[in-house]
């Protein structure tokens, strides 16, 4: 039990610096292509089998378990949709060179794009909750505690990696 925990905690670790680097791929590059559609697939599916595996699902709650896979894989292509947007502002705001991206910036448009995205997020979080639901309720006190655990040391690792992204990006601008 206690291998299968620190198996699962250190995959998500390795797998949650992925997404870190896609998104700094994606900056760098200017697009997704050097961080193929297929790469984030498999990322999801690792994903998918971890809490799956943490989870040891009883026969029954396997029958639950559809459910959030068809999920976690459709945030996971929401995901993947976002970034490309982002890419692609980024390389419009690179086209058109810093200093004119700067005297044209519209703080306005920059609020509700971002409101956009909080909303397209929140609704896939709501999505997700939905259907972890039913099989939430039939987890046994063991499963539940793997669960929380997982969920707590993806969130660290995902608050961490917008951190360095974030020191990165500053770091980026005090370069140029």
């Amino acid at each position: 039990m206690l291998k299968t925990l620190l198996a699962a905690t250190a995959a998500v670790a390795l797998l949650g610096a992925l997404p870190v680097q896609a998104q700094q791929t994606t900056g760098s590059k200017g697009n997704m292509e050097t961080f193929k559609a297929g790469d984030l697939a498999a990322l999801n599916d690792a994903r998918i089998e971890l809490v799956k595996s943490a989870l040891q699902l009883t026969p029954s709650q396997e029958k639950l378990w559809p459910a959030i896979e068809t999920t976690i894989r459709s945030n996971g292509q929401d995901r993947e949709a976002r970034l490309q947007k982002a890419a692609d502002r980024l390389d419009q705001m690179k086209s058109e060179g810093v200093a004119t991206a700067l005297k044209n910036r519209n703080p306005i448009d920059f609020l509700n794009r971002r409101a956009d995205a909080l909303a397209e997020r929140s609704a896939d979080l709501k999505k997700l909750a939905a259907a972890w639901q039913p099989l939430y309720q039939t987890l046994a006190p063991e499963q539940k505690r793997r669960l929380a655990l997982l969920t707590v040391f993806a969130v660290r690792e995902m608050k961490d990696n917008v951190m360095d992204r974030h020191i990165q990006s500053m770091d980026e601008d005090t370069d140029e």
